[in-house]
């Protein structure tokens, strides 16, 4: 959190971040422990958290439907340091960062293999030419498992769709993130009025960067059993985008097996949530060839030896992490 605090300062560039909230709605007894827990821990390890009562739930947000609900509304977990940045303006401020720091993006080159020998990477096949280096970082989320397949490697991920939603634009409504607690589904406000949600994956493999009418409808409902005022509101645009979701629902940043090669994905859909400190651990395995503080259970070698940080406890079913 502290490093998203900071971003635009260190870039210089305005990434529209915005501390605007997010609170986690509760709809049940149990759900109400669970999420005691989870504000508990994030006390602990320094961040705020704050559990509100259904009253003051509908004092602030007098438009949630609260008790005339199949699932009521009995109570919320709010991060108030939490919110929304905009995503474009964050890969913009980071690659002007990089520029200016003399790293060279090439656009429009596709690696199209890695040139290794004797078990060390020594440089990228690209549509553009060969070229050498003496790290090779691989990031590239929701491609994951292609790109790493030219290395003949096979990881723990699949690639699943997950969809994403803009309503058309209406007057402020949202003064911050909600999620809802008795389904998958999020929903925030944009600078230009339009509503941004979304909620489960499509629930299978694939590449193709659109979704089913299915999802569409379920993400629907979740926004109707909370957002009843939201019924004729019409949607602008929808489209999918690539999730790399690991077995067992959280990240891998180590080193691989052929000396030289890096690896950082496996991030589900919470991958640019943790840009900041995703880059910060993976800066420094590439720095020091050690993993960072943060990061030492993000290994690969969790799944062969029974390490698995399955936070959600489904097991080893990516599309439900």
């Amino acid at each position: 959190m502290k490093l998203w605090e900071g971003l635009e300062q260190d870039l210089n560039y305005n990434a529209m971040v915005s501390q605007r909230g997010i609170l986690n709605l509760i709809h049940s007894d149990a759900q109400r422990d669970a999420f005691t827990r989870r504000g508990n821990a994030m006390i602990l390890n320094g961040a705020d958290a704050d559990l509100l009562s259904t009253e003051i739930i509908q004092k602030r947000y007098p438009f949630l439907n609260v008790s005339n609900a199949r699932f009521p509304i009995k109570g919320g977990l709010a991060q108030h340091r939490g919110g929304t940045v905009r995503h474009d303006a964050v890969a913009w401020g980071y690659a002007r960062g990089a520029d200016q720091m003399g790293v060279d993006i090439i656009q429009n080159c596709e690696v199209t293999g890695f040139r290794i020998k004797g078990g060390e990477c020594l440089g990228v096949e690209t549509s553009r030419g060969y070229v050498a280096g003496g790290k090779i970082a691989a990031c590239v989320a929701g491609s994951s498992g292609r790109l790493m397949g030219k290395a003949n490697m096979r990881l723990p991920i699949e690639s699943h769709v997950l969809q994403a939603f803009v309503s058309e634009g209406l007057k402020p409504v949202l003064p911050g993130v909600i999620t809802f607690g008795a389904g998958h589904f999020y929903c925030s406000q944009s600078d230009k009025g339009g509503l941004v949600f979304g909620g489960d994956l499509d629930g299978y493999n694939s590449y193709a960067q659109r979704g089913n009418l299915p999802v569409v409808e379920d993400v629907c409902e979740g926004a109707m059993a909370i957002f009843p005022m939201l019924g004729r509101v019409r949607l602008l645009r929808m489209w999918g985008g690539i999730m790399d979701m690991s077995m067992d629902g959280s990240p891998i940043i180590d080193r691989t097996h052929i000396e030289g090669l890096y690896f950082n994905g496996g991030w589900c859909y919470g991958g640019f949530k943790a840009t900041p400190a995703s880059g910060w651990c993976y800066a420094h395995l590439l720095a020091t060839d050690a993993p960072h503080e943060f990061a030492k259970a993000y290994r690969f070698d969790r799944f062969e030896k029974g390490l698995m940080i399955d936070e959600k406890g489904v097991g080893n079913n990516p599309q439900l992490h």
